[in-house]
């Protein structure tokens, strides 16, 4: 059988693929050691400088698997430490959301750091239909998300289209399916053009400044810039700069 969820590295991009599309890519115990697998390899391999999700079939990924026969086995990798995996990788991970999420699946779009969504794809907190609550998947979406939309969502399990997820700020951008790809390589070839440790610097801001205190959040920030401005990338991005070249870094065409 084939993988659960498939890898590519391609380029300094690690594409994770969600490949069980007979079953709406749920998250069974298969799919989520595979997810966990995939991701541990991508971020602790040196030669990956981003990482893509995106699925095959026209389900990106359908929450938990009901019908999993294996339910009762517990997976190596839970569905928050995939979450932590995710957003303490050092390296940014995009979405590419090429069919619906539903439940956890609306928790790993969110759980990326920018995604793009086509816009016949629809997405939904359906837990409540089910007596349930989208409680781990919380943690991941409610911070991108107004009060107000959440609780709507929340309360109402109603599958609303990508496009309206993209104006609440689950996600990025909802494209149509046409331009896609297109929309995902734009964005990965700006990504490709910061540096490794600032991009890593940037995430870490974004998710750590907004849950400190202020005077806190300056003194980490000016700890933060500090370190930079003395590290070799930055002088390397800098001279680069001057002399009107790309960094180091960025990929050769």
């Amino acid at each position: 059988m084939a993988a659960a969820v498939t890898y590519d590295l391609t380029h300094g991009i690690a594409t994770l693929t969600l490949n069980r599309a007979d079953r709406k890519n749920s998250l069974s115990v298969e799919l989520m050691d595979a997810l966990g697998d995939n991701f541990t390899k991508a971020i602790n391999d040196p030669g990956v400088r981003l990482i893509m999700l995106t699925n095959n079939g026209n389900t990106f990924c359908a929450g938990a698997n009901l019908k999993d026969p294996n339910a009762n086995e517990v997976p190596r990798y839970s569905l928050v430490e995939i979450f932590n995996l995710m957003q303490s990788s050092p390296k940014p991970i995009v979405g590419r959301i090429a069919g619906h999420c539903m439940g956890g699946g609306v928790g790993l779009a969110a759980a990326c750091d920018i995604s793009i969504a086509a816009d016949d794809v629809l997405i939904g907190f359906t837990e409540v239909r089910i007596g349930v609550a989208p409680a781990i998947i919380s943690v991941v979406c409610l911070p991108k998300m107004r009060y107000s939309d959440a609780m709507e969502l929340f309360l109402s399990g109603e599958r609303i289209p990508s496009t309206r997820a993209a104006e609440i700020g689950l996600l990025n951008y909802a494209v149509p399916a046409a331009e896609l790809d297109l929309k995902i390589n734009d964005l990965l070839g700006k990504l490709s053009r910061g540096g490794p440790i600032a991009l890593d610097k940037c995430k870490q801001l974004v998710i750590k400044v907004p849950h400190m205190q202020r005077d806190e959040a300056f003194e980490w920030a000016t700890s933060l810039i500090d370190g930079l401005f003395r590290s070799e990338e930055a002088a390397a991005g800098v001279k680069a700069f001057r002399e009107r070249e790309d960094a180091p870094w960025v990929p050769q065409k």
